[in-house]
């Protein structure tokens, strides 16, 4: 039987499988698209990853989503083993994680490239909405084929449980409490 862990770290986590611990991280993820020239344009120049492989005999691109070589997102075309199928098109969540003073940036970069940005509700948002149990930072914005994404910043605060709000919301919060 596998033991489950509330809350991992993000890098080196550690799973038991029956009696065995090993180290875990997560490597890649696929996710389905229309077009793998319009997503793999938008994942480089929008979302900043890197290029990885583009398969010649199928519609298959890769990108690096971390270091290279420690994590990717595979982008895979209409007709392939995880690309859509007699369009249907499933909607994948991919989070990102990037520093807070890099959240607020990234928000104006996608507002400019017109791209809109949401809070954790689904609501249009121009400022982070913080997540209180972990405690996090995040806002979300869908990639053309209609996933959303998110660029998520863990905050160096003790969880508040309770709390989900925008991040001004947040800040006055810890300043009532100090």
């Amino acid at each position: 039987m596998m033991a489950a862990a509330v809350r991992l770290p993000l890098t080196g986590a550690r799973a038991t499988f029956g009696h065995e611990r090993c180290e875990v991280h997560l490597y890649e993820t696929h996710i389905p698209v229309r077009d793998t020239i319009v997503a793999e344009q938008f994942y480089r120049e929008v979302v900043g990853l890197p290029f990885a492989y583009r398969d010649p005999t199928r519609d298959i691109v890769f990108l690096w989503a971390d270091v290279k070589e420690k994590a990717m997102i595979g982008l895979w075309g209409p007709g392939t083993a995880y690309g859509i199928r007699d369009e249907v098109n499933l909607k994948c969540h991919i989070a990102f994680s990037i520093p807070l003073d890099q959240l607020f940036g990234m928000i104006e970069k996608l507002n400019k490239s017109g791209i809109d940005t949401f809070g954790f509700g689904g609501e249009k948002a121009e400022e982070p909405t913080v997540i209180g149990w972990m405690p996090s930072a995040q806002i979300y914005f869908r990639d053309p084929d209609g996933h959303m994404l998110e660029f998520i910043s863990i905050l160096p605060q003790q969880p508040k449980p309770s709390f989900t709000g925008s991040y001004s919301e947040w800040k006055n919060l810890l300043a009532h409490e100090a």
